[in-house]
């Protein structure tokens, strides 16, 4: 699908792809920290880190966006897109704030899985961004992380009533269960970015 994009200010282009691979080392710290589960506050610290540098990215494009006459599409959208990708990793960054704070030192299987899910949807949203533009099919991308997202709402789902079934301790329930959640949640917010890509695209065809 050929995009009419405004060809001003290619740089937004350049800021969000930074964003996109800023997620992406996010949502596969947050990966790796779960499948290996070692020097947990170290593990946490980098993902900080690197969610730090996403509020200094997000800031970056809203602060252009406010001094920019054309921009190469709706302000709205590019408003909404750089909130859209920082939310995700808010939402990262938030699950390794309650490995530490609840002292989990186990992660179950389907934690790991659910950021996994994450990592896909950040690598998808990345190449959707990065083509936003120009002639090739950005909603395939779209598509995959709306697909991804219902993956991610199984796998929370099963993993919670097994939770209920398994875990006797309501204490270790509780948080165990708000772990997945907000785990669930970033692929929620990954499927937010994808829907403001797809509107971009829409609107430009």
């Amino acid at each position: 699908m050929k995009l009419r994009l405004v060809p001003r200010e290619a740089k937004f282009f350049e800021m969000f792809a930074e964003m996109c691979a800023n997620l992406y080392d996010g949502a596969q710290a947050m990966h790796s920290l779960l499948l290996e589960m070692k020097d947990i506050p170290a593990g946490v610290q980098k993902i900080k880190d690197i969610e730090h540098r996403g509020d200094e990215m997000t800031h970056a494009i809203i602060t252009k966006l406010n001094v920019t006459f054309i921009t190469p599409f709706d302000r709205e959208d590019i408003h909404k897109l750089a909130s859209s990708i920082d939310d995700v990793l808010d939402f990262i960054n938030a699950a390794a704030d309650r490995m530490l704070m609840y002292k989990i030192t186990a992660a179950p299987r389907p934690a790991a899985e659910l950021a996994a899910i994450v990592v896909r949807q950040a690598e998808q949203l990345s190449k959707a961004v990065s083509l936003l533009g120009k002639d090739e099919n950005v909603l395939d991308y779209c598509v995959e992380i709306n697909r991804l997202e219902n993956d991610a709402d199984t796998v929370a789902r099963k993993a919670i009533a097994e939770l209920f079934d398994r875990e006797h301790d309501p204490i270790a329930l509780i948080k165990l269960k708000e772990l997945y959640e907000v785990l669930e949640t970033a692929t929620d917010k990954a499927e937010d970015a994808a829907n403001v890509v797809e509107s971009v695209v829409l609107k430009s065809a």
